[in-house]
């Protein structure tokens, strides 16, 4: 199947999890996408692991993830840089910038997530890479903007989750701040850069001239709240009011809205006529409800309430029961649950990573689909500067250090 974004060129000049992730998306469509990497040490991201697993390649006896001894490339560098080349260069080194200046020469879109003022240092900001390159699109991702008081600060997904407000919005009423269990500012800024990107693509399509694309993590974490913080707004400023019953999902709205514990597990409920819910269930609540204002003034007691009833039976019993009426509910799973239903298998939503010597990694791919197609992508992250010597040759690149490691 032809990509729609076949034929594009994008360097990234970026580490961690936003801007590899936009490239992520943006190689799943179609792209070309190649890491410029530091030489020996490459993208931190290599080194950065969630719960300490790494992408073994060692020859291990038995299997392809490790904890402890020889480790290589981290399982989290591997789920956002798949189906990506590695290109090593030494920015502060002047034949290395050249080449890279080469190599911007013929790109499509450059993204990079330096802290402000490094690219103006080594003369790859947007205005001289303009120069450069009068049509290229470059996309710059900080954790704060590139002005202001907090310029310098470190971006990072939990310091961003603080200051925003989000980590107001999960548990109950009587617990302090709950981070979000996801790097979500992350995830989010680098979803809008692809978007960002893309739509700078169209548009030099029709002007010829280059685009400037900017995200931040802060501005990426606000906007997903765009329900609650608009709420805020247009409520004289009063704060979220995080329910003081356990279960509740949402600061802002009434019961049923939450999950129940159920004789077995729990059951998730979304919105729905409390009265007609309750009837189904045998749960009296008309002490509690007297018109549709009360399912948010007495919203604690009502979920409370509720809880009681739910306990009763198992969660079969109750999702059956409620499904059967028309109400919107479901059980709430664990991964393990979850990725067993063939409702998961299904969507196609694995696919395993070719890491070569016969080993493979099980990960995620690309949620879009294209004329009924999946965008399935089985190969794997580089190895660092993998890619260094041919595209040195393809581009007629050269460099004083060439990096000399193999996959």
């Amino acid at each position: 199947m032809n990509r729609p974004l076949e034929g594009l060129l994008i360097l990234e000049f970026c580490q961690f999890l936003a801007g590899p992730s936009a490239g992520l998306k943006l190689a799943d469509l179609g792209a070309r996408v190649i890491k410029i990497e530091r030489p020996k040490t490459g993208d931190a991201c290599r080194a950065l692991s969630i719960k300490n697993l790494f992408v073994n390649t060692c020859h291990a006896d038995e299997g392809s993830i490790c904890s402890t001894g020889d480790q290589e490339d981290s399982l989290l560098f591997h789920t956002i840089n798949r189906n990506k080349e590695s290109y090593t260069a030494d920015l502060k080194n002047p034949e290395d910038l050249e080449s890279l200046k080469k190599l911007i020469s013929r790109a499509d879109v450059m993204t990079h997530n330096f802290r402000p003022g490094v690219m103006e240092k080594i003369g790859l900001d947007y205005g001289n890479v303009q120069k450069i390159n009068p049509k290229i699109v470059y996309g710059v991702v900080t954790g704060y903007g590139n002005d202001g008081p907090w310029k310098n600060k470190p971006g990072q997904d939990l310091l961003v989750q603080s200051v925003s407000g989000l980590t107001f919005l999960s548990g109950v009423d009587v617990d302090g701040p709950v981070p979000f269990g996801l790097s979500v500012s992350d995830i989010m800024c680098g979803n809008h850069l692809a978007q960002g990107i893309m739509a700078a693509l169209i548009k030099r399509a029709k002007t010829g001239k280059s685009v400037l694309v900017e995200v931040s993590l802060l501005e990426s974490i606000l906007d997903v709240q765009f329900e609650v913080l608009t709420t805020y707004l247009n409520d004289g400023g009063k704060l979220p009011d995080r329910s003081g019953a356990k279960g509740s999902a949402h600061a802002y709205l009434s019961a049923p809205y939450g999950m129940y514990e159920t004789n077995d597990g729990h059951i998730a409920m979304a919105m729905g006529n409390l009265p007609n819910i309750c009837a189904i269930i045998n749960c009296d609540i008309t002490d509690l409800y007297v018109e549709a204002g009360s399912a948010f003034e007495n919203r604690d007691q009502l979920i409370l309430r509720l809880a009681e009833t739910f306990k009763k039976q198992n969660t079969k019993y109750w999702v059956d029961l409620l499904e059967n009426h028309g109400i919107w509910c479901a059980e709430v799973l664990n991964y393990q649950t979850a990725t067993a239903l063939s409702a998961y298998k299904k969507l196609q939503i694995e696919q395993q990573l070719d890491l070569g010597d016969g080993k493979k990694i099980r990960t995620t791919v690309s949620p879009i689909r294209l004329d009924h197609e999946k965008l399935f992508a089985a190969k794997a992250a580089p190895k660092l500067g993998f890619d260094t010597a041919d595209i040195n040759k393809e581009f007629e690149l050269t460099q004083t250090v060439i990096s000399t490691e193999t996959q």
